[in-house]
């Protein structure tokens, strides 16, 4: 039986070398300008001040930085789909690149159904009447059918244009990120012009309370710098040129949150942006005098959704592609289409939960932030320690990008990567600036008790390196 499985996920499991240097950007760039920009700059000014909430989104971007080096030598030196499961798996074997490998797949599957819940909530700003035919309350949250329907047909929709073929999916991922950059461009001319300095007072509020509750969310709005070694074997670009791409995307993201919350600080007054439904869109219209230029704003945040949720859609089937290739999960996700070379089935089955996610309502758009970042801060940890072992285990591995040079500089960037998201991590914790709340753990925990289910049927004993994989795929043959 495991025979079976292992042959029908290695059948003809090869993906198209399609994607440019500009795709893999656009994928990675866009995958982290999601919605959160829009709905929640409102609450980081609030929480932190204009310029504590900007040095908290630049040290969250220093933070992913660091750990976006380790990713750049990792994805030059192994340029394979799945990304950190090929990592983990030859620095420290099939238990632990599961482990990670499962974390940041939880962690791209609540982002994608977070957009989901994301595009009908932005979509009711523009069209008030859009809530029809209640169903149910979710948390204190009224469900309408016309509302999820909104989520559920995009759902439908984005998994179609993936499964058709990632060339497909990057055409249409580069087409909305030009046109996001566009509204971004809007927004700084308006508050040249409309803006007002004064407006950005108070700098500082709320302490570090305030700063770390900015911080925070900063694993959920910089994942997806990740998809662009997700994406490896279908890039048609130098393996070195891959890792640098990594880097750049993690830097612009970073100037993108800087310029919203400035720009929105600059529209109102402090106590004005707090009262407002959608901060950065009103700030938008307070800019240029006009709600239509609000709803244009409103039109970038969609933009924004769609560009998240296309690349981590990409990114979560690449890894569970990986996964099943190397026996980790059933065949069936390892299937790829005859016709289009996508993996059609793990597409499918990510569709389906952000299909479903919109019947849970606006309650799910906190829980599902929340509990996705720390499974991605575990994958980030994983990579950034796996990253050390193959500097000092295998210092003459074949690196096209080495980052820090070959001396003592690359270590010294690890080590700073496993301290700086150890300590992101632990601000997730009870009694801690940002403890989650129950609702958020219990999605996490029913996240890993699946995922404990499949990690307990991989065969112990295979040690990490080069061939991991392929002695992974002999074990499960020979049971």
């Amino acid at each position: 039986m495991a025979e079976q499985r292992i042959s029908e996920g290695a059948e003809d499991a090869s993906l198209l070398r399609v994607l440019g240097n500009w795709d893999a950007l656009a994928l990675g760039f866009g995958a982290m300008i999601g919605f959160g920009w829009v709905v929640l700059t409102g609450g980081w000014i609030g929480s932190a001040g204009t310029m504590g909430a900007v040095l908290a989104m630049i040290a969250g971007g220093v933070i992913m930085g660091v750990v976006g080096l380790t990713y750049a030598e990792l994805t030059a030196a192994m340029p394979k789909a799945g990304g950190e499961h090929n990592f983990l798996l030859r620095g420290m074997g099939p238990r632990w690149s599961f482990i990670g490998s499962w974390a940041i797949t939880g962690g791209y599957v609540t982002i994608v159904a977070f957009e989901a819940v994301a595009l009908p909530r932005t979509a009711l700003y523009l069209f008030p009447d859009l809530n029809q035919i209640p169903l149910w309350e979710v948390a204190g949250s009224q469900v309408h059918l016309t509302w999820a329907l909104v989520g559920a047909i995009a759902a439908v929709v984005i998994t179609f244009i993936n499964i058709r073929g990632v060339k497909l999916a990057g055409v249409a991922q580069t087409f909305v990120v030009l046109f996001l950059l566009l509204i971004g461009v809007i927004l700084v001319v308006g508050s040249f012009v409309g803006g007002s300095v004064e407006n950005t007072q108070p700098f500082f509020t709320g302490g570090s309370a305030g700063f770390f509750a900015v911080l925070v969310v900063v694993p959920f709005l910089f994942v997806g710098f990740d998809v662009i070694p997700q994406s490896a074997e279908e890039v048609n670009i130098p393996a070195r040129q891959i890792g640098r791409l990594v880097v750049i995307a993690v830097v612009l993201a970073t100037i993108w949150y800087v310029m919203t919350i400035l720009t929105t600080s600059s529209a109102m007054p402090a106590d004005e942006i707090a009262q407002a439904d959608i901060a950065t869109a009103d700030a938008m219209g307070a800019l240029f005098g006009s709600d239509l230029m609000a709803k244009v704003l409103i039109a970038g945040g969609i933009a924004g959704i769609l560009t998240s949720w296309n690349s981590l859609l990409l990114g979560a089937s690449r890894l569970m592609f990986s996964m099943a290739r190397s026996g980790m999960l059933p065949a069936w996700f390892g299937k790829l289409h005859p016709t289009y070379r996508t993996p059609a089935n793990a597409l499918m089955f990510i569709g389906a939960l952000s299909f479903l996610a919109p019947f849970f309502g606006e309650a799910m758009l906190v829980w599902l932030v929340d509990s996705g970042a720390p499974s991605i801060v575990i994958a980030y940890i994983l990579v950034s320690v796996v990253f050390v072992i193959l500097r000092r285990r295998e210092p003459t591995m074949d690196r096209p990008l080495r980052v820090g040079g070959a001396g003592n500089g690359g270590l010294v960037i690890g080590i700073a990567a496993v301290v700086l998201c150890i300590a992101l991590l632990s601000l997730y914790l009870p009694f801690m600036p940002a403890a989650l709340t129950p609702p958020p753990w219990i999605l996490f925990g029913l996240w890993w008790v699946l995922g404990m289910f499949f990690l307990f049927r991989i065969p112990r004993g295979i040690t990490p390196g080069e061939d991991a994989e392929h002695r992974l795929l002999e074990a499960l043959n020979n049971r």
